[in-house]
């Protein structure tokens, strides 16, 4: 881990900004728009602005990162229900990236609420108000979420946000992903950005089923998951109802075959 690393603003096509990882080889958004991302590939898909009718949620922001995914969460929540109370954990390995998005001024386009509480979560990394409770763990997520685990922490919204397969598969395994899937509300949904055969396989063997949301910046889409339907009253999360989250024949022939 690069404490040291000097991150620089890059700029993204919708106007925000991101930072290249020397240490992982990629940059920590892509060039489509960082702000926009976070709110497609993650906060749409994990559907905040219906969960956000409860009077209380729970959100697990794996590799938080800058900290877009967070904000664009709370927004979400916020703009349809100021009364939901809201409870963070962010897992993230090097606390200097959350500190140099403050530094740099990422964030000035956002409410003032939101500055502050990314301020205070990337310093003192944890923020209490009278509707908001966030944590954030520094060091390595696989030893964190066994930490949730112990807690019995369910999200109703978890993002998976590590860099790519590629670039830092231990975040992308079977037992990985498997923890996740423990730490995930009945009625919650898990987003990701990859679509690759080996972790929506991760996904499947975690009992979770799995479907496709729209490509954002690149041709393939990002994958979303839950819990098996149980079919109980309204709170019912089966992807059937939700017809742009099913997943295409090939998809679904692709899936049927790696998990064999």
């Amino acid at each position: 881990m690069l404490d040291s690393e000097t991150f620089v603003p890059q700029a993204t096509a919708d106007g925000s900004f991101t930072f290249f990882s020397k240490e992982f080889g990629e940059s920590f958004h892509s060039h489509y728009g960082a702000r926009q991302e976070s709110f497609l590939k993650f906060v749409v898909p994990t559907q905040l602005a219906r969960q956000a009718n409860r009077p209380s949620l729970r959100l697990l922001d794996v590799c938080y990162g800058l900290g877009y995914n967070t904000a664009a969460a709370l927004q979400t929540i916020w703009t349809v229900n100021p009364n939901c109370y809201v409870e963070v954990i962010g897992l993230e390995l090097n606390a200097a990236v959350p500190q140099a998005a403050i530094a740099h001024n990422l964030f000035d386009e956002w409410s003032c609420e939101s500055i502050q509480i990314l301020t205070q979560l990337a310093f003192d990394r944890e923020v209490q108000t009278d509707r908001l409770t966030a944590k954030l763990f520094i060091g390595d997520a696989r030893n964190s979420i066994q930490l949730l685990r112990h807690s019995r922490f369910q999200a109703h919204g978890i993002f998976l946000d590590p860099f790519s397969p590629p670039q830092c598969p231990p975040l992308w395994t079977v037992e990985f992903i498997q923890q996740l899937s423990l730490c995930l509300h009945e009625y919650g949904f898990l987003a990701t950005y990859s679509c690759a055969a080996a972790v929506r396989t991760a996904l499947l063997a975690a009992g979770l089923q799995i479907g496709s949301t729209p490509p954002v910046g690149r041709r393939t889409p990002s994958t979303v998951a839950a819990h098996i339907t149980r079919g109980v009253g309204n709170e019912c999360t089966t992807f059937s109802l939700h017809n742009s989250f099913t997943l295409s024949e090939t998809e679904k022939q692709h899936s049927v075959s790696i998990f064999r």
